[in-house]
């Protein structure tokens, strides 16, 4: 792997800013890290959060350390959960691999943003905390989250005496369009309720979603301190401006259907500091789309096709799901690229409408981080219309 001529900038340091920033150093470059905020994980609150196991058929964690990204960080396997359908039906899913990693998020000493913190320090980035940087002029990584609010969730973190366990529901009633879940891991709880439209009303869906688990799963909290947060999703036409490449929710790279987002942050920040390393800036686009493209693709058309089942579609599904021993396996082939998504694909695309706003910009020459050319485009294209309207 060749090695970065001149340092490379990266802004946000959340998993893509991270991950990015590790593979630059370990290619033997120079990574600089900006983050605004005073530490990682300033956007988390301790909550516990999942890397999907099931969108292939090898293990999650060993394709990150695949990447040169290593599972230091505390991580706890899931092979069985219990669900609820609309009717409050109960469904035991298991799987004898794992379906999904816990994992925890925030500033605190063993969440996966610390974890990789101490990766990316020991591999030799330089970290800059309280600083942000609007323009790159020589280019660089930019990783600073959502731009936008597809999907929001709000919840609770929590103190609890109950034992591990995962539950989830999905309703329109408590979450429109996606999901409930409670998480219980030594002793610490998180319960959210996640949702895709109605944003106005999280208050009213989060206490439903409490009353509900209570009910149902002998949900008991002390200390709950209430979070939230949002997500971003799209398939965009490119990921890159000039020599800026745009990495993890930044780009819009996030599971559609679910939300699952940090296997695919990592994925692409790795690449995004590949292309840097290997002064590939230019072929970025090519290695996402083949590296995640499909996967991202097949979750828009899902998305699409799950906005449309209504709580009696999601009672069907949930009991197809649970007709196979190895729910793993189901997942994997519904999340699967295929032929018919390719063909459903545009028709998702035009669809499913994301609150993201492109990263391309009209202005040549544009080095911002996130574009602020666009209005003064605008104003240009209105001063010439009013020329021409006089002539």
């Amino acid at each position: 792997m060749a090695v970065p001529q001149r340092p490379v900038s990266i802004c946000g340091a959340g998993p893509a800013g991270l991950a990015a920033a590790i593979t630059v150093a370990r290619a033997g470059g120079k990574a600089v890290l900006f983050e605004r905020r005073s530490d990682v994980g300033g956007r988390f609150h301790g909550d516990f959060q999942g890397i999907e196991n099931w969108t292939t058929s090898g293990d999650a964690l060993e394709e990150l350390a695949s990447i040169g990204i290593e599972p230091s960080f505390p991580h706890t396997p899931i092979r069985e959960g219990v669900f609820f359908d609309p009717g409050g039906r109960e469904w035991r899913y298991r799987s004898p691999d794992p379906l999904f990693y816990i994992v925890r998020r925030g500033s605190a000493a063993g969440t996966l943003d610390q974890g990789l913190k101490e990766q990316a320090l020991t591999a030799g980035v330089e970290i800059r905390f309280g600083e942000s940087v609007s323009r790159l002029p020589e280019g660089g990584i930019v990783a600073l989250g959502p731009r936008g609010a597809d999907a929001i969730a709000v919840g609770y973190v929590f103190d609890t005496d109950m034992p591990d366990a995962v539950f989830g529901v999905l309703s329109d009633a408590l979450a429109p369009k996606a999901y409930s879940y409670v998480i219980i891991h030594e002793s610490r709880g998180t319960v959210a309720a996640c949702f895709f439209e109605d944003f106005h009303r999280e208050k009213i869906y989060l206490e439903r979603t409490v009353e509900f688990f209570t009910r149902n799963a002998g949900l008991r909290m002390r200390n709950p301190r209430r979070f939230g947060g949002m997500g971003n999703f799209t398939y965009p036409r490119t990921a890159r401006r000039g020599r800026i490449l745009f990495a993890g929710e930044a780009a819009g790279f996030q599971d559609a259907l679910w939300g699952f987002g940090m296997r695919y942050a990592m994925l692409s920040g790795h690449l995004a500091g590949r292309a840097f390393a290997e002064h590939r800036e230019d072929d970025y686009d090519r290695l996402w789309k083949r590296r995640l493209g499909g996967r991202i693709r097949a979750s828009l058309v899902n998305r699409y096709s799950y906005e449309r089942l209504g709580d009696a579609g999601y009672a069907l599904l949930m009991r197809r799901a649970a007709a196979g021993d190895d729910v793993r396996t189901w997942l994997r082939r519904h999340y699967a690229p295929s032929f018919w998504k390719t063909l459903a694909f545009p028709l998702a695309r035009r669809a499913v409408r994301s609150s993201r706003k492109e990263a391309e910009c009209l202005m040549e020459g544009c080095d911002c981080t996130w574009c602020r050319c666009q209005h003064e485009a605008a104003r240009r294209r209105e001063r010439l219309l009013e020329h021409a309207a006089k002539e």
